[in-house]
């Protein structure tokens, strides 16, 4: 067999790498990195505090090797013998088995830097910004816990644990699937399998959303408007009594979810607007002086990976971008791109990361994504009707305002406030829940390429909101399902709040039309 310069390179590095490995002065790497988990824990449990926070060298040598060899596989062996690795192949379900979830509360800057660096430690994910006196949340994966809680308590930083296991917590917030024979009974007793006490697979979103549109055709009707990158349909439902007044444009409301695959409870919240719309004849004003257009899942791909793969993924399934950094990267890329980064907006600028590797990774130019496209040409086909845009997000219970590129307030901040304010003043009532108001720099972080600033921004609606739902942080991204139908019915109730007065402020400007 004759190698190329390139392969007799890759197995050049993976020699001395191993060489490296096998020396007297490194340490010696376990069987598998969860050995090397083990190892890590069973030595702090025999420190006496002298050496360094975070002692991980073992395991990064031993990552970095199984990389390498991996990497060899694919390049040299796999193009003789016809096979892949596995990780090409199948990727196993990620298990989050004693991965810790912290909160943490830095009181000063300094205090800050150290959890910001921190952050930065093998396999630690950030669910909530590290910011001044704002409580974040971390997650941390088993080898690196002990080290990080010794750390914050050595530097007196105040936190607690919310999850002691990850994966036990995952476990309990969706209920079993129901049985063949259960889904049938369903079918046949309601024409369809949706429920609202438990996140349901795509293909019965998709099926509900056909079950809506076959039983209500006066009032529904499916409109695809382009399919995912793995080919999944995108499908926005309008919701239309189809009347209308001589030369009126009647306006319309457009409600999307999903954009983040592992905020389980937007779509099922969405899917929940949709069925009181169509479903509770009590609604049938807001149908009738009102079109809506629901796009109840715009990250399919993402959340279908989030149900059978990795339950906290959050970006698209875009093929892996090779980062390519140095001549001597040899890594296979990362797969994804944040769809809330990446609409035509101030893209690719604060906020936002250009390393494909990250969570917030942009793409590769602004709309690079098909999903992006898809829903940007439909808005901007239509926004001479859509008069209010709502992005339903979750976690940290929020209703958000642009910009969130900028701390700039925008210059009708006082009139998006007082919608906002109704809305949840309204949603208050319900279960007394209570959601902040401000705009995103003021309340989370400062981000560019997002879809609501899009929305204002070019596509010139004015009434655009991000809305974060429950909770605020005691389960996360893991909301129960039992608590669906509760968040379903304050949000709609804060979505009708400014549906009438939208419905009011048009009456309001055609009277003064009609004086003139």
């Amino acid at each position: 067999m004759k190698l190329t310069p390139l392969q007799w390179l890759a197995v050049a590095a993976v020699i001395v790498v191993v060489a490296v490995a096998a020396s007297p002065t490194a340490d010696t790497p376990p069987a598998t990195a969860e050995a090397a988990a083990d190892k890590a824990e069973d030595d702090d449990d025999d420190d006496d505090g002298g050496g360094g926070v975070f002692p991980f060298k073992a395991l990064q040598l031993y990552n970095t090797v199984a990389g390498y060899l991996e990497y060899i596989f694919d390049i040299v062996i796999a193009p003789i013998t016809g096979g892949v690795s596995n990780k090409k192949q199948s990727p196993s379900r990620v298990s989050y088995k004693k991965f810790q979830i912290i909160r943490v509360l830095p009181s000063d800057e300094d205090e800050v830097l150290d959890i910001e660096a921190m952050s930065e430690e093998p396999g630690v994910q950030v669910w909530m910004p590290i910011r001044l006196n704002k409580t974040a949340d971390l997650v941390l994966p088993p080898s690196v816990a002990r080290d990080v809680k010794r750390f914050l308590t050595q530097r007196e930083i105040n936190f607690i644990v919310l999850s002691s296991d990850l994966e036990r917590s995952i476990s309990k917030q969706n209920p079993k699937s129901p049985s063949i024979t259960q889904k049938s009974e369903l079918k046949a007793t309601k024409g369809h399998v949706m429920t609202w006490n438990r996140y349901h697979r795509y293909q019965d979103i998709l099926d509900y959303l056909m079950y809506l549109s076959e039983n209500y055709p006066h009032l529904v009707e499916l409109l695809p408007i382009g399919k995912t990158v793995e080919g999944r349909p995108l499908k926005v439902v309008k919701i239309s009594s189809g009347q209308t007044r001589e030369n009126v444009v009647k306006p319309a409301i457009w409600i999307d979810a999903g954009i983040h695959a592992r905020e389980w409870i937007s779509p099922a919240v969405a899917l929940f607007i949709l069925r009181q719309l169509v479903e509770n004849k009590s609604y049938r004003t807001l149908i009738s002086e009102l079109d809506w257009y629901i796009l109840p899942m715009i990250n399919a791909d993402g959340y279908e990976y989030s149900h059978t793969v990795d339950r906290l993924w959050r970006k698209s399934r875009t093929a892996a971008i090779k980062s390519g950094r140095t001549l001597w990267d040899m890594s296979y890329g990362c797969e994804g791109v944040d769809l809330n980064r990446n609409w035509d907006w101030h893209w690719a600028g604060v906020g936002a990361s250009q390393d494909p590797c990250s969570d917030t990774f942009a793409g590769s130019h602004a709309f690079s994504e098909p999903e992006t496209r898809a829903v940007s040409d439909f808005i901007l086909d239509h926004r001479d009707r859509i008069q209010v845009y709502l992005t339903l997000h979750s976690y940290s219970q929020m209703w958000l305002v642009p910009w969130s590129h900028t701390k700039k307030l925008a210059d009708d901040y006082d009139d998006m406030m007082y919608l906002a304010r109704q809305a949840t003043e309204a949603i208050q009532k319900v279960h007394g829940s209570i959601y902040q108001l401000g705009t995103t720099p003021s309340l989370l972080y400062t981000t560019s390429g997002s879809s609501d600033d899009w929305a204002k921004g070019k596509a010139g609606i004015k009434y655009s909101y991000t809305i974060e739902l429950p909770d605020k942080g005691m389960y996360g991204f893991l909301l129960p399902a039992e608590k669906i139908v509760t968040t379903g019915k304050e949000i709609f109730t804060g979505i009708k709040s400014i549906a009438k007065s939208i419905l009011k402020i048009n009456s309001m400007k055609e009277k003064t039309k009609l004086k003139g």
